[in-house]
């Protein structure tokens, strides 16, 4: 049995869920909202140690098309801290309609409009962490021409 924590970055939240292999079922855990990286990753931190998963599950945002966009290299640098600061493997899932399936699935249970701010980011994981599950993971893409990592 693999347990996972699932992260639907943002620059502003990061949605938080877990679960395991075994029983594929994702449970949301919380949402980490922080101004600076320090208590971003102190927070993190603490998950990762209640938790104690086996492995790290970063949604990674594309374009409709497929192609990366600056939040992409962002959540890609954010799975790259992740490995750095807890030495646990991290993969990458599609996340591209993470956040419109966490909005109808919210829509659904009643939840709606200002309502769903404080839930849409921990279900958008557990959507990231059910791709996860289903054997959705992808590469993450490359450093833009010209810029450093």
């Amino acid at each position: 049995m693999t347990s996972a924590l699932a992260f639907d970055f943002g620059e502003a939240r990061i949605g938080v869920a877990t679960g395991s292999s075994e029983l594929g079922i994702p449970h949301p855990v919380c949402t980490i909202a922080a101004v600076d990286n320090d208590t971003r990753f102190a927070r993190i931190a603490a998950v990762i140690k209640e938790w104690q998963p086996d492995v790290l599950v970063v949604g990674m945002p594309l374009s409709l098309d497929g192609e990366p966009h600056k939040v992409s290299f962002l959540a890609r640098k954010f799975g790259q801290r992740l490995y750095g600061r807890f030495n646990l493997p991290v993969v990458y899932v599609d996340e591209r309609f993470s956040s419109a399936a966490a909005s109808q699935a919210l829509n659904e249970t009643g939840v709606k409009g200002r309502k769903q701010k404080t839930a849409l980011d921990q279900v958008a994981a557990m959507q990231i962490l059910q791709g996860w599950f289903d054997g959705a993971i992808i590469e993450p893409p490359a450093d833009p021409p010209g810029q450093p990592d």
